[in-house]
Parts: structure tokens; sequence; C-alpha cells
């Protein structure tokens, strides 16, 4: 592939080889402890008195704070370039608490069309309870977004966008949101720090599904969310402590395991994954490859990578079920990030009985989205071909 790819981030690259060096851990440790505990207890009852009246930081419960959960928290700050973070149990678990930290009843959300699915479910079926409005507009269209932010107490970005792998510039939108006093916020999970740190471009909170490429294993599920002091101590009184959704020590273990290696692994997930999108771009039976390394949207320029996620829309002549069916390497599932390669058809959830922003967005049922994963690339364009000629009707 001739294709010219982004200037790698020299400073992402130096905090993700800090990560492999951390400060030393006791016992000269080269991995940090598990503190496989639920609670800390006190000598007397003044040290107890002195936690709970603040004048203390001892720690109380693991549904608060837990040392190993603290040093993921530290690490993925500075790798975002970040104040502070907090860990919770699962993406949504993040995303429910950052957005109900900021936006109350009544108050509106701008959002981009084709958001990741259940981040529209629950603005859909959760938040519309409290009548909070969203509005979901073009996010790569910066004027779009501009008319709709006044007024707005929260935009929520994705890029790329789910499903779609439409590009947003955010270091636009960001400075637009501050000028309307508007909390950004955006979803990074597909990039990493490695490939993009909004943080730096202006946004004020990035979200990550630490169960994707963070972990990298397909054995974790969890969620974090990066900021200033300020925007975490916000998250952190007015919703973690009450929404239960608390990261258990020995994931929090395992997502600095998956930190350490990112910078290994995240680059051969974008060599085979440009090595498919190109092949499939030549393909007879494909109409398009969704893919942001052939955009030429200004939303590019923060990307200094590619992860590999992307989707691809096959001709009318393929029968999507069939060709799912016919895959031998390619597993069905509907995560991403680990070493298995992975296929899901927009198809599936367009079925699913809710209205969803597949289909209220007019996303081809003939797309299919593919993770490329650490198999061997010309073996699995060799299964991406067989499956396609046996599913030609």
């Amino acid at each position: 592939m001739n294709r010219p790819l982004p200037p790698f981030d020299h400073d992402a690259l130096a905090a993700a080889e800090a990560l492999v060096a951390p400060e030393a851990y006791p016992a000269n440790a080269a991995a940090p402890p598990i503190f496989q505990t639920s609670l800390f207890t006190f000598d007397n009852f003044a040290d107890m008195a002195d936690v709970y009246a603040g004048r203390s930081h001892q720690l109380i419960y693991s549904r608060g704070d837990n040392p190993t959960v603290m040093e993921f928290e530290r690490l993925i700050a500075a790798f975002d370039g970040a104040q502070a973070a907090r860990a919770f149990s699962s993406g949504m678990g993040a995303i429910a608490a950052t957005v109900l930290a900021f936006v109350g009843a009544g108050e509106r959300i701008v959002t981009i069309r084709n958001v990741y699915s259940d981040a529209y479910r629950m603005f859909e079926l959760l938040l519309s309870k409290f009548g909070v409005r969203v509005d979901y507009v073009d996010g790569s269209d910066c004027d779009a977004i501009a008319a709709a932010l006044p007024g707005a107490s929260l935009l929520y970005l994705e890029s790329p966008s789910s499903i779609v792998f439409e590009l947003q510039d955010i270091a636009a939108l960001a400075h637009l949101a501050r000028e309307h006093g508007v909390v950004s916020v955006i979803d990074n999970s597909w990039a990493t720090p490695l490939f993009q740190r909004p943080i730096i471009h202006g946004v004020d909170l990035v979200i990550h599904a630490a169960s994707k490429y963070l972990g990298g294993h397909s054995d974790t599920v969890a969620g974090v969310v990066s900021g200033s002091s300020e925007n975490i101590a916000k998250i952190n009184a007015r919703t973690y402590p009450f929404l239960g959704a608390k990261l258990s020590p020995l994931e929090a273990w395992l997502l600095v395991r998956g930190l350490r290696t990112l910078a290994l692994r995240l680059p051969h997930h974008m060599k085979s994954g440009l090595a498919i999108a190109e092949r499939l771009r030549s393909h007879p039976d494909v109409q398009r490859v969704l893919h942001p390394v052939y955009s030429s949207h200004p939303g590019k320029a923060t990307l200094s990578g590619f992860s590999g996620l992307f989707s691809f829309e096959v001709a009318d002549a393929i029968d999507v079920p069939q060709f799912v069916d016919a895959l031998r390497l390619f597993r069905l599932g509907v995560s991403w990030g680990g070493p298995e390669s992975l296929v899901v058809p927009a198809l599936a959830p367009l079925q699913m009985p809710e209205a969803n922003c597949l289909a209220r967005f007019g996303v081809s049922p003939r797309l299919i989205r593919l993770h490329i994963g650490f198999e061997d690339a010309n073996a699995l364009w060799d299964d991406l071909q067989q499956a396609l000629a046996r599913a030609r009707r």
C-alpha cells in the first residue's frame, strides 16, 4: 500500500514507553501487586474519624479507591496527557457516569449521528425519562455542530464514529464547545492514546472502552475516563460512588499489562488492517471500504495511526448471512481489540426490536464490520475471498 500514513506522534510514543518502565513497585516487582481486597482497616478510631472528616486520604473501601485500580488510572491519565482519570467496570459505566455528571434533567446533549449504539440507547431509553433532549448531528460538518451547540450542556463525540468511521475535526469542535460553555467528551476507544490524544487538542474528557485495545486480550471488560482534576472530581462527587460500576483489582492489573504492550500490538493491527482494506477496495463484490485512511476530512490531522477496525459494503450479489457463516478464521462477535479477527454485519443490529442509530441514519444492511487481529494477513484475505465466492448469488 503506497497511501501516505500520518506522522507518528512521538509524544504519544514516549508516553507509551514510560508505561513499560514505571516507578518502582514494592519489592522491586516488575509488575504492580494486586490488592485483592474489599476494604481497608484502621488502627484506631481517630484514624477513621480523620478519613470521614476529610483530614486523611487513607483508603476505606474498594468501591471507592483501590491501589491496583489507582495505578491503572495514573498510567492512563499520563498516557492521555490528562491530570486525572477514573476507571469503571465497563465502557458504558464510564459513559453513563460521565454524561450524568454533566447533564441535568431537561438539559440537552449534542452528539454525532451513528454514535456507539449502546450510548444511543442510553440517550433514548434512559435520559429521555428525565427530559434530556439529544440532537444527532453530522459530526463531520463543523457548521452543523456549531449551529446545534448554543444552549447545550454536553458535546459528545466519537472520532472515527461507530460502524461508518466518519471523522470529526476534534480540535475545532472542542474550541467551539469551549466558546459556548459546553463540556466536550469524546470516545477515543478506536485510536487509543497511542494514535490520538484529544486532551492536547482541547477536549475536556476522554472515554475509553478499555475492554478493547487497552486491555487487548479479550479477557477484560472495563472503561475509563480522563481529563482535568476538576472534571474528574465532579464525576467522583456526582456519579461514581452511586452507580456501582467500580473496576475490580484483577481487571485493573490486566489493563496495566495491556497498556505496557499497546505500542507493540496496535501497529500490528494497523498494518494487517490496511493490507486487508486495500485488497477489499479492489474486489469486484465490494462497493466501498469505510476506513479513515481513505478520508480527506480535516479530522484526520489528529490521528497518528489507525487501528484494525473498519467496515466495508458488499454488492447486492452477496448474501450477507451466508458470507458471515462461510468465514473460517473470522469469528462472529461484537467486541474488538483482541488477538482474534472478528466480523459483525450491520444487518444483525438493524433487526433489533427498538429503533437504533444505524437504522435511523440509513446505514446500509450490506455493511460489514471487520476487526483484524493477529492472524496472518494473507490467510485472512484468503478467508474473505473464499467466503465472498461462496456467498455470491
